[in-house]
């Protein structure tokens, strides 16, 4: 067997995701539409398919793709139409999927990744469109049932689904997962899907090949995979590495490009693995759907949900980074999430710096919300509660370590910082004329600790300052410090 040598690569990745969108009710009827009702609980006429029954389309579902596209810099189109795409399968009762063919919702846009040693990548969008999911088999038998079959629950069927298409813009298994994570961060900021991988609410499937140089020079192109419904970022970057490197394994070994073929993933052996050979466009037999009219969008209804989107996570990360100092971790931290992100905008309003609204917000907010299960707007909490408590802290009226309890007191009522934490006994004494005060107090009846520090015994100095918060109360312990190390150092001690 003759061993081919392949001296460079280029990995060429196009990704398609799937999108369950947040609706109240599925895409073409008024069934509900939520996650872990108990099976086949969320079915209808309609997701079953049954004679007689005509959809309706979920205008809120496609105000939600629109959004989606206008943040990738898609192109809206102003009129689009609903397309049967015609399959069998267990858990699709009607034979057809309702979707959209050749005029999209969305097309040709491009969204900038930034990588994370700070280069960046545009990624063109293909195409975003709109289309029903199917149902779900199970293969874990539910309580009770037999455990020799395979189940249907259509609870899935219906669902708003938007179809992602990128180009094949991407190189690495790190560059998809790293667009998967941004377009969760996306879809999760509009407001349009949940986007919890574990729930399924996106799905991805990254098709590759490879361009391969050999020794003389030559390109080898091989044959696009398609890997199926991957659902966790970690198995999406895995994955992908390991098909790239079969490809060019089976390459060397055959000289064959391969056929274009869908693949799926085993996690516990780590690989891909052969399904079935790709179906092309034709094998769906699309045909527009006669029971549904276009849909026309003007420029009205755009302009209306333009307004919707705001600044999206990528641009405030850099403002927050570039503009106000933040380090990447807590700009990323406040741009994920909206309402997090809006309530921070709202308290710098009121003063203080926003390094300190941040670590206050990130520290005290988010740990009350946790402990009491609910976000950060609900605890009853005003977001200029935070710069206040802020400012205190930034003009030494409070010590950082009293902001915990203050918080915790102004999540029972609301009421002035400031008042609030001298009723809790948490305002520190600044004024210099009272610390002066208190160290000398406390230097006139304690001459053991200043000798042994003037003999060299820097571990006094704790002592020292211990003495004079313990004889001055609510005394400032950093300018104590500072301003007893400064009269011990000049070679005074009095004032």
């Amino acid at each position: 067997m003759t061993t081919r040598v392949c001296a460079s690569y280029k990995v060429l990745i196009g990704l398609e995701v799937h999108v369950q969108l947040a609706t109240r009710s599925k895409m073409f009827t008024g069934a509900a539409n939520e996650f872990g009702a108990p099976p086949n609980s969320q079915v209808d006429e309609q997701v079953l398919g049954l004679p007689g029954v005509l959809p309706v389309m979920n205008k809120r579902a496609v105000e939600y793709a629109m959004m989606v596209g206008m943040a990738l810099g898609c192109e809206i189109a102003k009129h689009t139409k609903w397309d049967r795409k015609s399959y069998y399968y267990p858990d699709l009762p009607k034979n057809y999927q309702i979707s959209q063919y050749d005029l999209p919702l969305c097309k040709a846009g491009q969204f900038e990744l930034t990588r994370k040693d700070g280069s960046t990548l545009p990624v063109r969008i293909r195409r975003a469109h709109l289309e029903e999911d199917a149902g779900k088999l199970l293969h874990e038998a539910p309580g009770g049932f037999p455990i020799d079959c395979t189940y249907v629950d259509l609870n899935r069927a219906g669902t708003p689904l938007l179809e992602i298409v990128t180009e094949p813009d991407l190189h690495s298994g790190s560059d998809v997962a790293l667009f998967g994570q941004e377009l969760q961060k996306i879809v999760q900021f509009l407001g349009v899907s949940h986007g919890q991988m574990q729930m399924g609410h996106m799905r991805f499937e990254p098709n590759i090949n490879v361009h391969i140089t050999d020794g003389a020079g030559a390109v080898h192109k091989t044959a696009i995979t398609e890997i199926k419904n991957l659902n966790s970022f970690n198995v999406l970057e895995r994955a992908s590495e390991y098909e790239i490197q079969r490809q060019i394994r089976h390459w060397e070994q055959t000289g064959d490009p391969g056929r274009k073929s869908t693949y799926g993933w085993d996690d516990a052996a780590q690989a891909t693995f052969h399904q079935r050979d790709k179906e092309d466009a034709q094998d769906y037999r699309y045909f527009p759907d006669p029971d549904l009219v276009p849909v026309q969008v003007d420029e009205a209804w755009l302009t209306e949900i333009s307004s919707r989107i705001g600044e999206l996570p990528a641009a405030r990360r850099k403002r927050y980074a570039a503009a106000m100092g933040l380090s990447p971790s807590d700009a990323a931290a406040l741009s994920n999430d909206r309402p997090t992100g809006d309530f921070f905008e709202a308290a710098l309003k009121f003063g203080s710096t926003p390094q300190r609204v941040c670590n206050l917000i990130l520290a005290h907010g988010r740990r009350l919300s946790n402990d009491r299960n609910k976000p950060l707007a609900d605890l009853g909490i005003a977001a200029r509660r935070f710069a206040e408590v802020g400012a205190l802290i930034d003009r030494n009226a409070i010590a950082a370590s009293s902001a915990g309890p203050l918080f915790d007191r102004l999540a029972e009522r609301d009421a002035s910082p400031e008042e609030l934490a001298a009723s809790l006994g948490l305002a520190q004494v600044s004024d210099m004329s009272a610390i002066d005060a208190a160290i000398d107090a406390m230097l006139a009846s304690n001459p053991k600790p200043l000798a042994d520090f003037r003999a060299g015994k820097q571990t006094a100095m704790g002592a020292l300052v211990g003495m004079v918060m313990k004889s001055g109360k609510g005394l400032n312990p950093k300018m104590v410090q500072e301003r007893l190390r400064s009269r011990l150092e000049g070679g005074g001690t009095g004032s």
